[in-house]
């Protein structure tokens, strides 16, 4: 290849590292020929100061013994200070220079932003790019091939990678001794298990020792040279205990494509999550990777998500004791730990093939610029996109408020008018945040613009003015609201669902006190526009003759009282989007001289629809309600939001019974004999194993103190037992208990010793889910079970 080649690859992992003093940018590439390694030139780090404290900076720096090089740019601040770059050799005098304006009181901006983001960001760079410079030899000792080029220049291109993926997981004892590690990838299956050979199987691999399985270990990942390496809590469990058994072993972990060492980051502050690093490879967790594309799951442990999207389950059957189970089959069954780790490998990569999860975090990066295994990050993604265009409209971002911002209002919810009905409509604005941020330009940089030329400015809230022509989130919004639409009609559901998470963060992004470009004007002028618009809506339906009987947030929800027929109140639906999108439309041309972007969807017809009371009041509730939904294809679905039947912490019998009785009062069916016999099945033991609760210990035992719930005396309980046993205590670092309530309190399924308290999963399961819907239809608990002799 010449160095005038012109290459593409998208990026995996950035650093920095300096070498004589200076600070060089180095970037591993996936492309279609494998793993390349860049080296930049050398970079210089920048912050601004104020041009009014430019001198002072230069001096106290130069006291402190730092080399500064100050340049009077045509940039400023959003209170119009004019201001001067700040520019240094090494990352280490950038960090030691801001920590000593600091303590000078000398405000610097843009200061903590990584030389790598920002080499990338301002040069428009998401991920995918081309790439040029002079190719060198690489180490003659890394353990895999690639290709290496210095003095390189990278630009923005479009390229969809196609990553090599090895799935990672670790069994060890209760202290963190290792047993095995299990290792999967297309066409390539190994554990590799500590202990004299077992049998014929060539899929595992014997290692003497520790020492030896890590040895092992990073041959195998070396001759395999994936892209990315995924696992379950992979982060936080097995890569922070493979470090900490390497150190013990006095070995380096070198898994970097250039035979670098692992670099591992603990946790900061209250933060529990670390960080791994490995050159050319990068570590992506299941758990996390989920939550970012918003799956929500009871549990997110393995056995229960693989339940839930694969329909599978792990290996060994006695859940609750696992880590046990494991040792015992490390010291007498090692072929079938073999064979339970290998599992654990294989349910992890379905997962990410059943939910394309690569595909999407592919997209998210390529959209926002955020590394693939940046978890969260809505603020970066923002200043990836705006800070390049805010620099070149001549202005530098302000700083994050030091106290955290105050809070801004929330969504409109509007009080309920609880009771049972029959066609309800909810009428939804689609993606109401993004559509106002359009319609009304609200923009940090048109904030500041339209204060400063009031006499045309757009008004926001709390004092708000905005620019009409000056601005960059409304364009990008329209941007990505198109390629949306474009996902949508390929099917490209990954895209579109990471297209949508980003615009719905703009408002969060705008109102967290962690955003530079916090301002509460901006936040408020989102949501209390939203409150007008919502009222307004609901006055403009109720004007059309029917009843408002809940909105939130965007959806509203209208009573058709004198409708009897499903064909009839699907008719008014749609009457009711096209008449309320043309008057919207009409009001924000006449009032703002503005083209509007709002559009309501008759999204749900609900032909039995239950809004309940508070609980102990006659108020409507908020963001709970029941319904028989009519789907596209004519089915019916029984919907609950808020409720009993989607809440973690209640038993299967409360979420069984809800559904069933809920689903009886809809269809006009008997309800009596239901509900007694669900309550003789109780008291007559028929019903034991749906009354178990699972919840999770969201601490160490031992900071339980003041107050001890139920779940914490039954896993008390349980580790006194197992200490007893001589068992592994199962309890002391958080984790999920199942437990009961019995007539001596709660206790552990696992050491259940007395009898069950019927009485309490009537009172405190049954009776509060029944309370919730029979005064609707004339009847109540008590009348019901009253009449069944003895029962009182």
């Amino acid at each position: 290849m010449s160095a005038a080649s012109t290459h593409r690859g998208f990026v995996l992992t950035r650093n920095q590292i300096e070498r004589s003093g200076q600070t060089y940018l180095e970037f591993w590439l996936s492309t279609d020929s494998g793993p390349v390694k860049l080296i930049t030139q050398a970079q210089q780090a920048v912050m601004f100061v104020a041009k009014s404290e430019a001198s002072r900076a230069k001096q106290v720096l130069l006291a402190a013994g730092l080399k500064v090089l100050a340049k009077e740019l045509s940039l400023k601040t959003f209170t119009h200070q004019r201001v001067e770059g700040l520019y240094f050799q090494s990352n280490s005098q950038f960090y030691r220079a801001r920590e000593v304006l600091n303590v000078a009181a000398i405000t610097s901006y843009e200061n903590d932003i990584r030389l790598t983001d920002r080499y990338l960001m301002e040069r428009f760079i998401c991920a995918s790019a081309n790439f040029v410079g002079r190719q060198v030899a690489t180490s003659p000792s890394a353990p895999n091939t690639y290709t290496q080029y210095e003095n390189a220049k990278l630009k923005p291109a479009e390229y969809v990678p196609q990553f090599t993926l090895l799935s990672l997981d670790i069994e060890c004892s209760l202290n963190g001794e290792l047993y095995s590690v299990g290792l999967s990838a297309l066409n390539f299956k190994r554990v590799i298990m500590i202990g004299n050979p077992q049998g014929e199987d060539d899929w595992i691999t014997w290692a003497a020792d520790e020492s030896d399985l890590l040895q092992q270990l990073m041959l195998v990942i070396g001759h395999q040279d994936p892209d990315i390496i995924i696992g379950w809590n992979v982060v936080n469990f097995d890569f922070r205990l493979l470090v900490e058994r390497a150190k013990l072993n006095n070995i380096k972990l070198k898994l970097g494509r250039d035979n670098s060492e692992v670099f591992w980051r603990e946790p900061k502050g209250d933060s529990q999550q670390g960080f791994v690093s490995i050159a050319g490879r990068v570590v992506i967790d299941g758990i996390d990777s989920l939550k970012t594309a918003t799956y929500h799951f009871d549990s997110f442990s393995l056995q229960h998500v693989s339940e839930q999207l694969l329909g599978k389950s792990k290996q060994i059957e006695d859940v609750d004791n696992r880590v046990a189970a494991i040792t015992h089959d490390f010291q007498h069954d090692k072929i079938k730990l073999a064979r339970y780790n290998l599992q654990d490998c294989i349910l992890v990569e379905e997962i990410f093939q059943h939910t394309k999860l690569i595909d999407y975090l592919i997209l998210r990066s390529q959209i926002t610029g955020l590394e693939l295994d940046r978890m969260g990050g809505s603020v970066a993604a923002f200043i990836n996109l705006y800070l390049p265009k805010l620099h070149r409209a001549g202005f530098i971002s302000p700083n994050r408020p030091i106290d955290g911002g105050l809070a801004s209002p929330g969504g409109y919810v509007m009080t309920s008018q609880p009771g049972l009905y029959k066609n309800v409509l909810v009428l939804d604005f689609k993606s109401l945040y993004p559509s106002i941020i359009r319609t009304f330009k609200i923009d940090p940089l048109g904030l500041v613009e339209g204060l400063a030329q009031p006499d045309d400015a757009i008004p926001g809230f709390r004092g708000a003015l905005f620019s009409r022509d000056k601005h960059f989130l409304p364009d990008i919004i329209d941007s990505l609201w198109k390629q949306r639409d474009e996902a949508k009609r390929q099917q490209n559901s990954a895209r579109s669902q990471a297209i949508k998470i980003l615009m719905n963060s703009f408002y969060g992004v705008l109102g967290s006190g962690g955003c530079p470009f916090y301002d509460t004007r901006l936040a408020s002028s989102i949501t209390l526009r939203g409150h007008e618009i919502m009222q307004t809506t609901a006055s403009w339906i109720e004007q059309c003759g029917y009843k408002v009987i809940y909105g939130d947030t965007d959806s509203t929800f209208v009573w058709l009282e004198h409708v009897s027929s499903p064909e009839e109140a699907q008719r008014i639906g749609q009457q009711l989007e096209t008449s309320i999108n043309q008057q919207w439309q009409q009001k924000l041309k006449l009032e703002y001289q503005l083209d509007c972007h709002l559009e309501i969807e008759f999204e749900t017809l609900f032909e039995t629809f239950l809004m309940p009371t508070i609980r102990g009041s006659e108020l409507g509730s908020k963001k709970r309600y029941a319904g028989v939904k009519r789907t596209r294809n004519g089915d019916t679905e029984l919907i609950f939001k808020g409720l009993e039947t989607v809440r973690s912490d209640w038993t299967a019998i409360a979420k069984i019974f809800q559904q069933t009785l809920y689903q009886r009062v809809f269809d006009g069916q008997d309800i009596t004999s239901y509900m007694l016999g669900v309550i003789d099945d109780i008291r007559q033991a028929n019903r034991d194993s749906d009354l178990v609760y699972r919840k999770r210990l969201r601490q160490r035992l031992d900071k339980y103190t003041k107050n001890v719930p139920p779940h914490v005396k039954a896993a008390r309980l349980a580790d006194q037992q197992n200490q007893k046993l001589g068992k592994p205590l199962q309890y002391q670092h958080k984790g999920w208990i199942s437990y009961v309530i019995t007539l001596d309190g709660p206790q552990p399924i696992e050491y259940v010793s007395s009898r069950l308290d019927y009485e309490h999963y009537i009172e405190k399961q049954i009776r509060p889910i029944a309370e919730g819907i029979l005064p609707f239809v004339g009847q109540s608990f008590e009348q019901i079970t009253s009449s069944q002799l003895g029962l009182f």
